[in-house]
Formats: C-alpha cells, sequence, structure tokens
C-alpha cells in the first residue's frame, strides 16, 4: 500500500508563523475531527502551545457515534467539547467553554481595569473545520471554508466579541508514523485526494467500516460481507456503476464510498479508540 505523507512547503511556512505568533495569545483551541480525533490531533501543534491552556474540540459531532462522546470523560474537566461547528446551537457551549478556560486571566484583567479582549489561536490538520469554528462564534462569514483540505493558507486575526480569534492554515505532521491513522484521515477528507491512492484507500474503508459499521454497509449498498474488493463489486453493481462491455467502474465505485462517508450518508461512525487517543500522547 502506498505511504501516504503530506507535507508541502507551505506548511512548513504556517509552522514556522504559528510559532512566531503564539506569543501573542492567551490560549489555544485545537479542532479535531470527532470521528477520529487521536488521527487528527498533530503532536507538533500541541508542543508549539507550550505551557498555555488547551481546548481539544471533537468537531463534527454530528457525523460520528457515541464512542467519540465517551472520550471526553478522558480529559481534565473543562478541556474537551463534542460538538458541530456547522450548528448555530453550538455556538453558546464553546463560547462557554472557551471562557472557563481563561477564567483566571480574564478575571486579572478585570481586576486591572483592562478592556483587552482576550486572544485565541484556533489550530488543527486540513479540513477539521477551524474556520468554520471561527465564523460560528463570529456570527458572520468571516473566515474562508471549504469541504476539501487545505482552504485556509495564511494567518488572519478575526474580532468575536470578548475574544480575538487567529485563524490558521491546517497543518500536518512532517511524518505520518502510525499509517493506520492517516488512511483514517484520507477517509474523511483531511488530506489532498489528489496525492492519494484512492482505491487503496477506498478498499481500506470498507474493511473498517464492515469491522465497525456493517448495517451502515448492509443498508447503503446491500453489502453482506466478502473481501474489500468483492464488498467494492457490489457497490458497483447495486449503483449500476458500469463501464461498456459491463465491466465494473470502480473508479467512480470508490468515489462513491468516500464521498458517501464524508457527506455522513453512511450514518456516524468513530474509527479511532481510546487506545489510539493514549498511543498518540493526546490522553494520558
Amino acid at each position: 500500500m502506498k505511504t501516504i505523507q503530506w507535507f508541502p512547503g507551505h506548511m512548513a511556512k504556517a509552522m514556522r508563523a504559528m510559532e512566531e505568533s503564539m506569543g501573542l495569545v492567551d490560549a489555544v483551541v485545537f479542532v479535531l475531527d470527532a470521528r477520529c480525533p487521536a488521527s487528527s490531533y498533530n503532536p507538533r501543534l500541541r508542543a508549539l502551545a507550550g505551557e498555555k491552556p488547551v481546548l481539544y474540540l471533537l468537531n463534527k459531532g454530528d457525523l460520528a457515534d457515541r464512542a467519540s462522546e465517551s472520550f471526553l470523560s478522558l480529559f481534565p474537566k473543562g478541556r474537551a467539547l463534542r460538538l458541530s461547528a456547522s450548528s448555530p446551537a453550538s455556538a453558546r457551549p464553546l463560547q462557554a467553554a472557551m471562557e472557563e478556560l481563561v477564567h483566571e486571566k480574564a478575571e486579572r484583567l478585570r481586576a486591572k481595569g483592562s478592556q483587552k479582549p482576550l486572544r485565541f489561536m484556533v489550530a488543527g490538520i486540513p479540513n477539521t473545520g477551524k474556520s468554520t469554528v471561527i465564523n460560528l462564534l463570529s456570527g458572520a462569514k468571516k473566515a474562508v471554508t471549504g469541504d476539501r483540505a487545505g482552504v485556509t493558507r495564511a494567518k488572519q486575526w478575526v474580532h468575536c466579541g470578548s475574544f480575538d480569534l487567529l485563524d490558521t492554515p491546517g497543518t500536518m505532521p512532517p511524518s505520518c508514523a502510525d499509517q493506520r491513522l492517516a488512511r483514517r484521515l484520507a477517509y474523511v477528507g483531511c488530506i489532498n485526494d489528489d496525492i492519494l491512492a484512492l482505491d487503496e484507500i477506498a478498499l481500506s474503508l470498507l474493511e473498517e467500516l464492515y469491522e465497525k459499521a456493517p448495517a451502515a454497509l448492509s443498508a447503503r449498498y446491500a453489502i453482506s460481507g466478502g473481501t474489500p474488493l468483492e464488498m467494492l463489486d457490489t457497490v458497483c453493481k447495486n449503483r449500476g456503476f458500469l463501464l461498456r462491455g459491463g465491466e465494473y467502474d470502480y473508479e467512480r465505485g470508490e468515489r462513491a464510498v468516500l464521498d458517501d462517508l464524508r457527506k455522513g450518508k453512511l450514518g456516524r461512525v468513530c474509527f479511532d479508540s481510546a487506545e489510539d487517543l493514549s498511543a498518540v500522547g493526546l490522553i494520558s
């Protein structure tokens, strides 16, 4: 299977810019994908934050099953939140969690009579929803969003009520040590599809989904088992993805499976486990 590796030059530049900006912020919001929070954790970003308070935001909770809810209890109290930034109802709990995170510093500033807004850096790997989080808090479309990896290429400050938020480009680690976790990032669209062997990714996805959500595969494609390739055959057969001569159009089938997952058409799923969170250092 082709090794997944994605760290273009703009990401190295972004990491340097974020390191320079860290001294300007009071706290950090790390945006993770609730379907694969361990996979979407970049330890290098966490190292940049140093001793600053951090809120881990498990975003896209509307696409993740309840297994991801249980992860919240593994974090220190008040340091993790699960939500969907695309839902306006998520704004209030997110703002409350951020206020609690910097409560002590805010009290000190008030005691001095300061009106200075507290500053947060919003960081994470590509396509986890950082800009959507900022738009949620600002109540307006102030940050550019998209459903593909690598939309934000430069940092930008956005004023949101009592906070100033620094939107940053999505940044991958320079190397993906655990290819199993890297494949999960590919499933959910956190890695540029152009650098992937989509046939390998789609077959791996079918294999994992059959382990974790067989009912979803049965409901969507009438898959009842078999090897990953046999399951892809079933997708092509039941969706009518055929080439001239009756051969299966595997490329359409592969893209359909990936698109269906990313759009939530395969139901809620969580690929990572608590052991994965521990292995990457996200929890102790």
